[in-house]
């Protein structure tokens, strides 16, 4: 089939959004689909406000209509609500065809702790921006029962996976492991809203790790300059510093799932964090890490953790099967026994005056035919 995935987060950003759909993107071609991706790197963009990082594109509405209509997609996802993803719902709407969208973000909270927006106004923005897509597919049974409860979209749990041939245990860089000197490490992006002050602001024993880049990377640099900050890395350098470390600190109350939960303990990286969702739906009950909504306890106690269990439970995870159940969401964009749908109009996206233009040659030229060839019109 020809699937179109649209995001406005994507390479060269380093996220848990962008590494979900990029082994998305390759499961679905592995099992023979065709495959579109519409992202920023085909338009001209700007740095998002507060986090320059992101580029969102500048007015994409005609060309994600041009790319799409020529792809001609059997199925349409809408992963992202920014420009691109408001473009594509757009194009959707007028062209009458289904999709699916997604929430990988706790979106709302995100904008409040930024620019103290209030959440209720983001989420009403929520539920008209998903009220057309035939589902929304969110990664844990939490996050779908917060969307429940704001009455957005009609959700659909779509786990995530990870590469357990590029995220394995490495023996050789734990050789110079010291267990009196342990190495507490978080991944991700460096932001106000991942909490890493509540990290970085414990008592623990031991060296303090930060791997990723963001908009609060300077001023916390300058703020603890007895932690380590490697900046942003490539997926490829992950697992050696994972190895490296002892405990997985992932302070974040906002994430949905956390992707480098997985990765940390598929390298045999035990996780500390606090009990709520992502942690729970990630390590819960397993003997994989500590949850706990005293921080520093839940790092010492993980230290404490076998990293065989730790791997033994990312091993429960796999992309194979989390693309299968992205697969089986998807819905079929138009009814193909259709002879004519709206979305082979080439014409339909003009704009301005050239649709004005055209809108009256095509009126004039459907009159002049009536009046020939219609014996009723003319009476």
């Amino acid at each position: 089939m020809k699937i179109a995935i649209v995001t406005d987060a994507w390479h060269p950003q380093i996220n848990g959004v962008v590494r979900t759909l990029t082994k998305t993107r390759e499961g679905l071609e592995t099992m023979g689909h065709e495959v579109l991706m519409v992202t920023p790197e085909h338009f001209r963009t700007l740095p998002c406000p507060t986090y320059p990082e992101i580029r969102l594109s500048v007015l994409p509405g005609r060309l994600v209509s041009a790319r799409l209509r020529s792809f001609g997609p059997d199925h349409l996802h809408i992963a992202t609500e920014g420009p691109l993803g408001l473009a594509a719902r757009g194009f959707a709407k007028r062209n009458q065809l289904a999709f699916t969208t997604a929430y990988h973000t706790r979106f709302p909270e995100y904008v409040q702790s930024r620019i103290r927006l209030p959440i209720g106004w983001v989420y009403a923005f929520m539920r008209w921006f998903h009220k057309p897509g035939h589902t929304v597919m969110v990664p844990t049974t939490a996050v779908l029962e917060d969307l429940k409860s704001w009455r957005v979209g009609q959700p659909v749990i779509w786990p995530r996976g990870v590469d357990l041939d590029l995220f394995k245990p490495d023996p050789n860089a734990r050789k110079e492991s010291d267990p009196k000197n342990p190495i507490f490490i978080n991944v991700g992006r460096v932001a106000v809203e991942k909490s890493l002050t509540a990290f970085l602001d414990l008592d623990l024993p031991g060296e303090k790790w930060i791997v990723g880049g963001g908009p609060a990377l300077d001023s916390l640099k300058q703020r603890y300059p007895e932690v380590r900050f490697f900046g942003p890395k490539d997926m490829t350098e992950l697992p050696e510093i994972y190895n490296q470390a002892d405990v997985f600190v992932f302070p974040s109350r906002t994430d949905t799932f956390g992707l480098v939960l997985l990765e940390a303990m598929a390298c045999g990286l035990p996780v500390a964090a606090y009990p709520v969702t992502g942690p729970i739906d990630v390590v819960g009950t397993s003997k994989a890490g500590a949850l706990d909504e005293d921080l520093g306890k839940a790092c010492l106690a993980a230290l404490k953790v076998s990293r065989a269990d730790a791997r033994a439970h990312a091993e429960t995870f796999s992309w194979s099967a989390a693309t299968d159940i992205f697969a089986s969401h998807l819905v079929c964009s138009r009814d193909w026994q259709d002879d004519y749908h709206i979305a082979d109009n080439p014409y339909k996206d003009n704009h301005g005056v050239t649709r004005a233009i055209s809108a009256a040659r095509n009126s004039w030229a459907g009159l002049v035919f009536a009046i020939r060839e219609e014996s009723a019109f003319r009476q």
